[in-house]
């Protein structure tokens, strides 16, 4: 390996760990990289990877301190680098292994990695690679899982130590184990300042179970590129399943009702660009993270979680200062932020529905934009992308909770499900038990957002907003919640929210910043203060108690025709929803017997209802009766 010099040979045999050796000297060798740097815990080793991002060309400084902006690869609008390519994502299954579940993409396993190794051959020829090591969770934490990167990429080499905990000392600890997940990236051939992938049609995320690593190349966008993210979930998923814990693609936040000296901790899982990041970053709460969750058995009855991740590389499409104040603050001051694919002007990123005036022109994602700008099919080019983001710490945020690093984590008292839903669920509704959550999570529908590349708009199943990152069947996936739940003294109550409802115009029927009042019932059913009404779907509230709520923590009036308009039931829309539910499962092998149970049960009471009122939309009122 004449890449790599003494010096971060030595680091590497510091670790006295024949699996990592092993590793790097394979792909080293693959990939043909100029030169190897092999990064510490060391502040010196760090600051490194920051200064090469920039000196490289991979990111570039704006005007507030410690700001940077990265730029992903864009050729037309239809065609660029710049969302999780679910296409080119493939699970690599041993031909041996029959693996025939239809949501999830699939590989023989020889072939992928045939396929894979002939792409990745030369692929870091002229490119640094950088060797890098980080745990998953805390720190002398039984939740957490060691992981190793080898990127030629040092925006995701930087982007990962502002996402996760440094984890070279902790590979120490392993004492020669091969205990760890292990991710390969390169950006491949690059083109053009900023420096971006050059041949997009070469893309390729391949997940190999066997072996408990991801092998990713000619990409840049996060979602691609940073393994571990959703890639590493991917991997959790698989060894979570078939072990006894959850790992979930969950936020985690804690909530501090007014007046109650009490916090009460939730978690959340919503697809991407449904709220999730917002809901986790409420006024007045606090967060423990805004992604990915690991969740176990605890001693005291409880399901313990931990955030696996210190940062948030978060969508900052319609973040502003009048809906997210906490957000919009940390992203407008100094300190260490990087911006991707967003409009730059004399130093200061712009983004779509950040309530400032946009400049006429400047740089974005397209190189030297103006507002006039078209792709050569023809389509506006908007002046940040749709799925542009932002990564950041999240002890930059005042909100931060103090359990961030809790090796124990925190106790879960709830868990909300929710996607973008236009006309079918009420915006908060609780479970009747822990069964009946699961099935809640399994029904999740979400309209498609900018966030994956593809059509906009069109209504997906989303279980669990997890279906992306799933690598074992929904029968098993569902049966291990079932399991997990009744291993608990005090298993969660169980939420589905809807923020997208809308009436028959196409105005929404909820206020941005109501979602807060969803969460704060939910608390407040947490500790049986207020009574709810039984519907066939689960438990509304009642409207007093929103009213008051509303009152209380808003200071708006929430008058009885938004509260109806909101909180009926559409026995026509949900019948249909549950037909698409079973279309869906139906191809599911070993699915539990509560899932068909509980989708009867309903199915018959939303029919009688609807044979007893002949109405599109019941009232709540009806069912207090």
């Amino acid at each position: 390996m004449e890449a790599i010099d003494r010096n971060n040979l030595d680091k590497l045999k510091a670790l006295n760990n024949k699996f990592v050796l092993k590793i790097v000297i394979e792909f080293v060798t693959l990939c043909k990289p100029s030169k190897v740097i092999v990064i510490t815990d060391s502040e010196e080793d760090i600051a490194y990877v920051r200064h090469r991002a920039v000196e490289l060309g991979e990111e570039a400084r704006l005007k507030l301190e410690g700001h940077t902006i990265h730029y992903d690869g864009f050729f037309t609008m239809a065609n660029h680098d710049q969302a999780r390519d679910k296409g080119n994502t493939q699970v690599l299954v041993p031909k041996e292994q029959e693996y025939s579940y239809p949501w999830i993409n699939t590989m023989e396993r020889e072939k992928g990695l045939n396929e894979i190794m002939e792409i990745m051959d030369g692929c870091m020829e002229g490119h640094e690679c950088v060797i890098r090591f980080f745990c998953l969770g805390p720190k002398n934490s039984k939740f957490s899982i060691l992981a190793l990167q080898i990127t030629d990429s040092y925006y995701v080499a930087h982007s990962e130590d502002l996402l996760y905990r440094a984890g070279y000392e902790e590979f120490k600890k392993l004492n020669g184990s091969n205990n760890f997940f292990y991710f390969i990236h390169s950006s491949g051939n690059l083109f053009g300042d900023p420096p971006v992938t050059k041949d997009l049609e070469k893309r390729r995320i391949y997940v190999d179970l066997q072996e408990r690593r991801v092998l990713s190349c000619f990409n840049q966008y996060a979602g691609n590129s940073v393994g571990l993210k959703k890639l590493a979930l991917r991997l959790a998923i698989h060894k979570s399943n078939n072990e006894d814990w959850l790992a979930e693609h969950y936020f985690i936040m804690g909530v501090h009702p007014k007046e109650k000296n009490r916090t009460s901790f939730f978690c959340g899982a919503f697809p991407s660009a449904c709220g999730k990041t917002s809901t986790a970053m409420l006024p007045g709460q606090t967060i423990v993270g805004d992604d990915i969750a690991y969740l176990r058995v605890w001693d005291d009855g409880y399901a313990h979680t931990v955030n696996i991740e210190r940062g948030i590389f978060g969508i900052i499409k319609d973040v502003n200062a009048k809906d997210d104040p906490v957000i919009f603050e940390a992203l407008t001051t100094p300190r260490e932020t990087i911006f991707s694919n967003v409009l730059v002007k004399d130093g200061t990123p712009y983004w779509i529905g950040d309530g400032r005036l946009i400049p006429d022109n400047g740089i974005n994602f397209s190189g030297s934009w103006n507002k006039d700008k078209k792709d050569k099919d023809g389509r506006v080019i908007p002046h940040a992308h749709p799925n542009a983001r932002y990564t950041i710490g999240i002890e930059e945020l005042e909100n931060a909770d103090p359990n961030l690093h809790n090796p124990d984590g925190v106790p879960i008292h709830g868990i909300f499900y929710g996607g973008r839903d236009s006309d079918t669920m009420p915006p908060v509704l609780e479970s009747i038990d822990w069964e009946h959550g699961v099935f809640l999570g399994a029904s999740i529908e979400s309209e498609t957002t900018s966030a994956t590349l593809g059509t906009e708009g069109v209504r997906m199943q989303q279980p669990m907003a997890n279906l992306d990152f799933l690598v074992v069947s929904l029968g098993k996936y569902l049966k291990n919640h079932q399991k997990f739940g009744k291993r608990l003294k005090y298993p969660p109550k169980v939420f589905a929210t809807n923020y997208f409802l809308k009436n028959k115009d196409g105005k929404y029927l909820n206020g941005i910043l109501d979602k807060l009042i969803w969460v704060i019932w939910a608390e407040g059913r947490i500790h049986n203060e207020f009574e709810a009404i039984m519907t066939p779907i689960g438990y509304i509230p009642k409207y007093n108690d929103l009213k008051s709520l509303f009152k209380q923590y808003l200071d708006k009036e929430y008058k009885q025709e938004d509260y109806i308009k909101q909180f009926s039931i559409r026995p026509n829309k949900l019948l249909e929803k549950q037909i698409r539910i079973e279309n869906m499962y139906i191809k599911e092998k070993d699915m539990p017997a509560f899932f068909w149970y509980i989708l009867k049960n309903q199915r018959g009471e939303l029919s009688r209802i609807k044979d007893k009122y002949s109405l599109e939309e019941i009232s709540p009122f009806l069912f207090e009766k």
